[in-house]
């Protein structure tokens, strides 16, 4: 009899377990840290406008998180339905619980590559024209969950200089943030930082997509003051996810709108990835493979 009561109690739980995901009223949308959170709010706003009709929910909220690590948590948490991570930062999920999250898209640049750079600049009157000229001097990384602000720096520059990191500068510190990093190399805080850039376009122009493009169309970065020192190999695009629990037609409700967005609304596309795309490429986790294995080795979890 108890027997039977467990069963049926756990049965009744399971069967409000799964009429809340399908009843969700609320779709909770994580924003990486990395630039002024007025600015990333009023980005991802268009989303608010069209979004909840497409995937069935009353409202669409925003967390602007203060770093990478905010959203790594609240995805881990469950308390995010979507998020645009870097590859690194999606690799810091998988480790920790590989099924947490989705990742189901990714942005395909101009070019047609589904790629990026992770790319070092100093300012251009400091005198340093390559990355020869870095050694003892200070470098400045992004965020400790980057794949282009830390993690691809850390496990390709030492191949770059001939020596470890930590051995070939005077110190390496992190920015606060991609935005921030820049800014603390124009200061002068930093001789040069690492940050991403599509690598298509001209260097000049803060290539066609990335951090450096969204600084110059804010209009607070002047690429007249910058020197690209040293551009990595070609790193994935970060990924699209989506929480894993969530149930299965609102899965697909989302992707359909999301791979419709740049031909639906192509200034909300633009404002949301920041900068000049072509459109989303459906991608598993096997694209990240990679990485993870990279971070891993490299940082751990």
């Amino acid at each position: 009899m108890l027997k039977k009561a467990l069963f049926a109690a756990t049965a009744l739980l399971a069967l409000a377990g799964a009429a809340a995901a399908e009843d969700l009223k609320e779709f909770r949308v994580g924003i990486l840290g990395g630039e002024n959170e007025a600015d990333r709010l009023r980005n991802f706003q268009c989303l608010s406008e069209k979004l909840p009709a497409a995937i069935g929910v009353e409202k669409v909220s925003f967390f602007p998180a203060a770093d990478y690590d905010g959203v790594v948590q609240g995805l881990l948490g469950g308390t995010l339905d979507y998020a645009e991570l870097g590859a690194s930062a999606y690799a810091k999920v998988y480790l920790a619980n590989s099924k947490a999250v989705e990742p189901i898209l990714t942005t395909v640049q101009t070019d047609g590559a589904t790629g990026y750079y992770s790319v070092m600049v100093a300012r251009k009157d400091s005198g340093l024209k390559k990355l020869e000229d870095m050694k003892g001097k200070k470098l400045g990384f992004a965020d400790p969950d980057s794949t282009s602000g830390y993690l691809v720096p850390l496990v390709t520059l030492p191949e770059a200089i001939g020596a470890p990191v930590k051995e070939y500068f005077s110190s390496a510190g992190f920015g606060g943030g991609h935005e921030n990093l820049v800014l603390e190399v124009v200061k002068g805080n930093f001789d040069a930082g690492t940050t991403f850039a599509s690598g298509v376009g001209e260097f000049k122009d803060g290539y066609s997509s990335g951090n450096l493009r969204k600084m110059v169309d804010k209009g607070i970065l002047n690429m007249d003051d910058l020197v690209e020192l040293w551009k990595s190999p070609l790193i994935p695009n970060g990924p699209v996810v989506v929480r894993s629990s969530l149930n299965d037609d609102m899965k697909a409700k989302f992707k359909a709108f999301m791979m419709d967005l740049p031909k639906s609304d192509p200034a909300c596309f633009s404002a949301i990835q920041g900068g000049d795309f072509k459109g989303f490429t459906e991608v598993n986790v096997d694209f990240y493979k990679p990485i993870i294995d990279v971070r891993k080795a490299a940082i751990g979890g």
